[in-house]
Formats: structure tokens, sequence, C-alpha cells
């Protein structure tokens, strides 16, 4: 090979070098910034935030329907008070419906109102994890089950909790057929739905929207304290739904509040899916920009520092950046951060406690 034939090093190759070289020249045009008034950004990126994601689908009737219910009282001895549980079917959009658990308390009074939590799922199992029906962290000889079953710690503290499915998960999944041996499925679904004009993010922050619609047709729901909670996918939710749906009056985002910095890296390995990306973000902003389109409303934060998923680092940076928001907001007081010794999962130390003072 002559000396010729050698590619000069700063060419750029690889499609790894390329998104790496655009990462470090991204415009973020809309990032906060120091000294920026809080209120004309906040204006200016949620509706930037709303043109990247792209057209909601048509509302219609929920036609909610009740497909289950039983009684639950196995964690009577742990403080769980009895409760029902209902797998409901509604309607989000002409061409879709949800699956979704409904809990509720049974030792409601008459006329009595309630704070309800919308619990999101991450990847894997859906809904079931949630509720302690997964097999992988809920072993039936257990006592309370642990903190991935979310949703019956938020039924001990008397809360009306409603889990559903996201699309692709649980009973929304694609056929095992459909995707082949070694494909993503959310990848599959992003570009399935492209092919309609519509973002797969876009399409589960509508039925997470029309999922609090559900929650306000029930009685004993107090429509004023209404939160939502969730860990990895379900921290990526959480985050564009309470950014976007001021009905949240509190959240808790658990492992996933980040920058694309470490997402784009070597260290992360592509960290995102097809069901978490937003088009052109970064030509506007970052993950703890649109986390800070929450504010002035309160927000929880959770990170593991053995979290290799998140690492602390750059969750710990990400965190410094939506703390400058909320500064901006005059709402510090508002923001908030648990940090513990753990890994990819929910802490729950400061949790409860967080939705209680703001529920």
């Amino acid at each position: 090979m002559n000396k010729s034939d050698k590619i000069d090093d700063k060419r750029l190759i690889s499609v790894f070098a390329q998104f790496r070289a655009r990462l470090k020249d991204a415009p973020r045009k809309l990032t906060f910034r120091q000294g920026s008034d809080f209120t004309k950004w906040k204006k200016e990126f949620r509706r930037k935030v709303l043109e990247l994601l792209g057209r909601f689908p048509k509302r219609v009737p929920l036609n909610i329907e009740i497909l289950e219910e039983e009684i639950i009282d196995d964690f009577v001895g742990e403080g769980v008070p009895i409760y029902k549980q209902q797998k409901i079917v509604y309607n989000t959009e002409p061409y879709a419906s949800c699956v979704a658990y409904l809990l509720i308390p049974e030792d409601i009074k008459k006329n009595e109102k309630r704070p309800a939590i919308l619990s999101a799922h991450g990847h894997g199992s859906g809904k079931n994890k949630l509720i302690g029906w997964d097999p992988v962290t809920f072993n039936p000889g257990n006592d309370l089950p642990n903190y991935e079953a979310a949703a019956i710690h938020f039924v001990r503290e008397g809360y009306i909790v409603i889990v559903p499915d996201w699309r692709p998960f649980g009973e929304r999944k694609l056929n095992d057929a459909y995707t082949r041996p070694n494909r993503d499925p959310c990848n599959v679904t992003y570009m399935s739905f492209g092919y309609f004009g519509y973002n797969l993010l876009a399409l589960n922050v509508w039925d997470a929207m029309r999922t609090i619609d559900v929650l306000e047709t029930i009685s004993s729901v107090d429509k004023k304290r209404i939160g939502m909670v969730g860990k990895s996918y379900g921290g990526t939710m959480t985050t564009y739904t309470a950014a976007l749906d001021n009905r949240i009056k509190a959240a808790v985002i658990s492992g996933y509040l980040s920058t694309l910095n470490d997402a784009l890296s070597m260290r992360a390995l592509g960290n995102y899916c097809g069901s978490q990306y937003l088009p052109g973000l970064l030509e506007w902003g970052d993950i703890p920009d649109i986390a800070g389109l929450i504010a002035p409303r309160p927000l929880l934060i959770e990170a593991g520092k053995k979290d290799e998923c998140f690492v602390i680092d750059d969750a710990t940076k990400a965190y410094k950046h939506l703390h400058r928001i909320y500064h901006a907001a005059n709402a510090s007081e508002k923001l908030s951060r648990d940090v513990a010794d753990v890994e990819h999962s929910y802490i729950f130390k400061n949790l409860l406690p967080f939705l209680a003072q703001n529920l």
C-alpha cells in the first residue's frame, strides 16, 4: 500500500467517529444557560420538544372495560391494606387500546378522595413487575415484595395506583416471530410506527396522558393530587410525561437522569433504543433540559452509585444542570436527590416521604 493510500487521521470514516464528532459540536440551541429567563425558556423549549415528538393521535372515548377483578390480601401482615386489583382496558386513540392494572385500597371511605400514582414500568415484562407478578423479581415465599413491585408499596401508603403496559411491552409486545431473534422490539416498533408518521415515544407519552384521563374518571381519586413514578424506561416516561402534562403534581425519576454525551459513548455502548428516542434533541438541548420542564413542580431524582446503566458521574452532571433550572425557577426547594450504594434499582429511602409531602 502506498503512503498516499493511507487514510488521513482527521478523516471520519466510522459512523461512531462521525456522531462523536457531531456530538462535540451539537448546538443545543435551547439548552438552559445561566442567567436565562426561566419562564421564557420553558415556553420556548417545551414548544420545541412537542415539535420534535411530532403529532399525537386523535383523542377518542376511553370506553373503559374491567377484564378481571380480584381482592388481594396477601400482604396484610406487612402493613398493606386489602385492595381491589382490576385489570382494565381502554382506548387511547383510534388504532390502539391500553391494558393496565388498577389497584384501589379497600379502606377508602364513602366520598373520600385519595391521591393517585401513575406507576411506570421499565424494559422487561411490563406492568406485571410492578404488581409483583414477575417471577424474576418476586418470590411469593418472601414477605413484602422488593421495591421492583413498587405499586404494592404505594398501595401500602394509601394511594390509588394505575400501572399500564407501554408499547411494545407486556400484553402490548410485538410477536416474537415478527421481530426475529437478536432484534430489539423497541427499534422495530419505532420504525414501524414511523412509517405512519408517529414517534414511538410520543405514542407512549400520549398513552400516559390518556391513563391520567382514566384516573380522573375514578370518583375516589383527587384530581389535584396525581403523581408519577418510574425507573429506567419508566424514568424516561416519567420525565417526558411530567414535563408535558401539568396534571402530574409530583414526579420521581429513578435510574434515568443522564446526558446524551454518556449515552453516545463507548462507556454506555449506545444506551438508548427506539422507545426512548427523541429525534433532533441535541440540536436544541439534552435530557436534563427535558426534566427541567417539570419545574417548578416537586421532583425527586434517584441515582445508584453502582448503576452501570446510568453511571453516577454522568447522573451527577445531569443533576447539576437540572438544579440550575430549578434555581432559576425559584423552586430549588422543590428539587431533591437520593443517592445510594445500589445498582440499577429503586432506592425508596426518600421516595415515599417525598410523595407524602407533595401529594
